[in-house]
């Protein structure tokens, strides 16, 4: 919150409330390895210090969205769940949110999104490649309201800023002029736990560079819930009308945003 304030930029934070393994997940899951560490060890949500920090973004003009869990992609009911409970602790709606690594069955987890009132969706991308993949503009791909935002830029996939600042940026420059020359939203993924420069060393760095070279190029910044208004206000809609299960998509200017 602070390095965004310095920026003078918001973006979106997207809360997980992820099951207990052995509270409730099934007993023939409790013996993966990888189950411990997807369901164990994670903040509660309902946690008085993370209810505060929920609030206090929020009112001090982030976006509190979704983050749906590792199972939920494939679960309305829990979608619906997680949804209701982080409405509580806001005290008011949310627009939409990312699902936890990415998971994602097209078209059914935007279908239960959509289900559940949510505007949009922005888990579609990858954690080890970076580009525009899906294309340049937004995702419809119900033809109706409901909207795709494709991650271009996940902090991890990105080259070590630790042992080589210059490619990280080299390849945020050249996603950047990609995303001015063609009219698109970039949309970038940080992870919380990346700004802090003693487990991650120059990922807070980098980022505060990509914030301030969007701003010199006359990007505009700020969370996918702000941009979806915009374009209502505005009237605009340079989205890509697709059938679900569509690869093609896109979006319109250069935004950031972070988990």
């Amino acid at each position: 919150m602070a390095l965004e304030d310095d920026l003078s930029v918001r973006s979106a934070f997207y809360f997980l409330n992820e099951q207990h393994l052995l509270a409730d997940r099934p007993i023939e899951e409790w013996f993966a390895p990888a189950n411990w560490v997807q369901h164990l060890g994670r903040y509660d949500v309902t946690a008085p210090e993370i209810v505060d920090a929920i609030r206090d973004l929020d009112d001090n003009g982030w976006e509190v969205g979704l983050h749906g869990s590792y199972h939920s992609a494939d679960d309305l009911l829990r979608l619906r769940e997680e949804k209701t409970l982080l409405e509580d602790i806001l005290g008011g709606p949310i627009t939409g949110g990312r699902q936890h690594y990415l998971n994602l069955t097209v078209p059914e987890t935007w279908q239960y999104h959509r289900a559940i009132g949510l505007a949009y969706d922005a888990t579609l991308g990858s954690s080890t490649e970076c580009g525009f993949h899906a294309g340049y503009h937004p995702i419809r791909p119900f033809d109706d309201d409901f909207l795709v935002f494709p991650l271009t830029i996940m902090e991890q996939a990105l080259p070590d800023p630790a042992s080589d600042l210059e490619a990280a940026r080299e390849t945020c420059e050249r996603l950047l002029q990609e995303a001015a020359e063609n009219g698109a939203v970039m949309t970038a993924l940080w992870h919380p736990r990346y700004f802090n420069e003693r487990e991650f060393p120059g990922y807070r760095r980098l980022y505060r560079w990509l914030i301030e070279r969007a701003s010199e190029l006359g990007a505009w910044i700020g969370p996918p819930r702000a941009l979806c208004e915009e374009r209502e206000r505005d009237g605009t809609d340079h989205s890509h009308r697709s059938k679900a299960g569509s690869s093609d998509s896109g979006e319109q200017r250069p935004s950031s945003r972070r988990v």
